[in-house]
C-alpha cells in the first residue's frame, strides 16, 4: 500500500508546476441529499487554478435508486460529455465515492480515469445506512453485500492515482475508518463535520496536491 497518512499541507503554490495540456477534465460526484451545489467551494478553487471542472446532479439523490444505476448516471455523463480519447480524474464524495468506484470498477470507468479522489465515501459501510430502507442507503450499510462485492477487486484501483481523504471526526461515516482502504493514497483532514470536509482547506489543497501528480505508468 502506498500510504501517506498525514495531515493536508503546503500551499498551492507548492505544488509542481502542470501545463493546461497536462490537466485531465475532472468531473465531481457528490453525495446523498446533495447537489452540485455542495462542491461550489472546491469547483471555484480549482476553476482559478486552471482545471476545467465539470458536475451534474445525480436523479434521484435520496437513496431511493440503487448506486448501480446512479453509477449508469455517470457512465452515460461520461460518454455524452468527453472525448472517448479523453481521460478523466473523478472526485466523489460521501455516496458519490461508492458510486464513482462502481463506475470505475464495474462500468468500464478503470480505463478513461486516471486520477479517482474519494472523500469521506462509506467504502466499508456505515451503521447510518441502518437509518434508512431505501435501497441505496441499504447498499452503504457495513458489511452489505454489494460493497463485499466492490471490495473483493478493489486493488484495481492500484493501476490508477488513487486517493482516500477522511476525517477521524465524521459522525456520518460511522465508524470514520470505514473511509480507509487498503490500496492508494491516504490522507487524514481532522474536519470536525463531514459536510465540512469539502470546504476545508486542507482537503482543497489535498485534491489540488493529487490532482497534480504524475500518472501511473504501468510496469511491463
Amino acid at each position: 500500500m502506498n500510504s501517506a497518512r498525514d495531515y493536508a499541507t503546503g500551499t498551492p503554490r507548492d505544488y509542481a508546476p502542470r501545463t493546461l495540456r497536462e490537466r485531465n477534465p475532472v468531473l465531481l460526484i457528490h453525495g446523498l441529499t446533495d447537489t452540485i451545489a455542495v462542491y461550489g467551494k472546491m469547483t471555484a478553487y480549482l476553476s482559478a487554478m486552471g482545471w476545467s471542472v465539470h458536475s451534474f446532479n445525480l436523479i434521484p439523490n435520496n437513496g431511493d435508486c440503487p448506486l448501480d444505476l446512479l453509477a449508469k448516471q455517470v457512465a452515460d455523463y461520461v460518454a455524452k460529455t468527453f472525448d472517448p480519447k479523453q481521460a478523466i480524474d473523478i472526485i466523489g464524495f460521501s455516496m458519490g465515492g461508492i458510486v464513482a468506484r462502481y463506475y470505475i470498477q464495474r462500468l468500464g470507468g478503470i480505463d478513461r480515469v486516471q486520477r479517482f479522489i474519494s472523500i469521506s465515501a462509506p467504502n466499508n459501510g456505515t451503521f447510518t445506512g441502518y437509518l434508512s430502507w431505501r435501497s441505496g442507503c441499504v447498499q452503504m450499510r457495513t458489511d452489505s453485500e454489494f460493497l463485499r462485492d466492490l471490495n473483493r477487486d478493489a486493488a484495481m484501483l492500484g493501476r490508477l492515482n488513487f486517493t482516500v481523504i477522511w476525517t477521524p471526526y465524521d459522525l456520518m461515516i460511522v465508524p470514520a475508518k470505514s473511509s480507509q482502504m487498503p490500496v492508494g493514497k491516504e490522507v487524514i483532514v481532522p474536519a470536525r463535520l463531514h459536510s465540512w470536509m469539502l470546504a476545508d482547506e486542507g482537503t482543497l489543497k489535498a485534491v489540488a496536491a493529487a490532482l497534480s501528480e504524475p500518472v501511473l505508468v504501468a510496469s511491463c
